[in-house]
């Protein structure tokens, strides 16, 4: 098929299925090319070990499913141990899922928030029952642990007249819902010593995911992306306002280190706090 023939055919579907269009703006390629034009960032963050942010390289993980939709075991070490180094801390997270990030930063924090759609919006949304029903599956009895609902592009964060010493934004993972969950975090809920964190802003601990990315320079005010850091590892990245130290990602990484993972199967057990 010549070019002039492949335009013509590409334009036709574009007529028929407009949304079709979303897929070409959306490709990581394009993302990759936007934050390398308006931010020199082309190839990630700068990297900090999971040691030097956290200050400990060993750690338990109470609660982890090994299923779909969930964090690297890295990942949580990640935000237990940074609740762990704030005393009282308080703790706020965009995206709630099966609750297990919450359920183990709650066993080192003083109070944890977790915000998710309501049932009425997830239902909006096609979601079924069933997935509705495993929202908070593993947080929804711990004592410390409060369970908010509503949508992000919409929700009063004024209203919760509150700062946090931690916040986990694991929400909506479009360009344009990172953004706003950022803007108004940064907005709304910060204080000069918080520490931000956002889930899959890699696809990978090798590979950023330039969606996400390009939504959090976005919606982070230019001044502070100097704090925005890779934390090693993990699918994270992270704002703090303490100084790192840090290296250049590469890919493929030649390791430095390694993990020592030990695994406990434990059931479920009817009525009781699953952490």
């Amino acid at each position: 098929m010549s070019k002039a023939a492949k335009l013509f055919k590409a334009i036709r579907l574009l007529v028929r299925q407009p949304s079709l269009l979303n897929h070409v703006i959306d490709t990581d390629d394009n993302w990759r090319r936007y934050v390398e034009k308006r931010y020199q960032l082309a190839d990630g963050l700068p990297v900090v070990s999971l040691a030097d942010l956290t200050g400990t390289s060993a750690g338990e993980i109470p609660v982890f499913a090994f299923l779909d939709g969930g964090s690297l075991p890295s990942d949580h070490f990640l935000l237990m141990n940074l609740a762990a180094n704030i005393k009282g801390c308080k703790y706020f997270e965009i995206g709630t899922w099966r609750g297990e990030s919450v359920a183990n930063v709650a066993a080192h924090a003083a109070h944890c928030t977790t915000l998710n759609l309501s049932d009425e919006q997830m239902q909006a949304a096609g979601m079924s029952e069933e997935y509705i029903s495993l929202i908070g599956f593993f947080s929804n009895q711990l004592p410390n642990v409060m369970h908010l609902r509503g949508d992000t592009s919409d929700f009063d964060f004024a209203g919760l007249n509150k700062k946090y010493d931690l916040i986990f934004i694991d929400g909506d993972h479009h360009h344009e819902m990172v953004k706003n969950d950022t803007q108004k975090v940064f907005a709304h809920l910060v204080h000069e010593r918080s520490v931000v964190v956002w889930h899959d802003y890699a696809r990978n601990p090798e590979t950023p995911r330039f969606d996400v990315f390009a939504g959090i320079l976005d919606g982070l005010p230019p001044h502070l992306h100097k704090n925005l850091y890779h934390a090693g590892n993990t699918l994270s990245a992270v704002y703090s306002p303490a100084k790192h130290k840090t290296h250049a990602l590469q890919n493929p990484v030649r390791p430095t280190h390694y993990f020592n993972v030990g695994l406990t199967i434990s059931p479920v057990l009817p009525g009781k706090p699953k952490s």
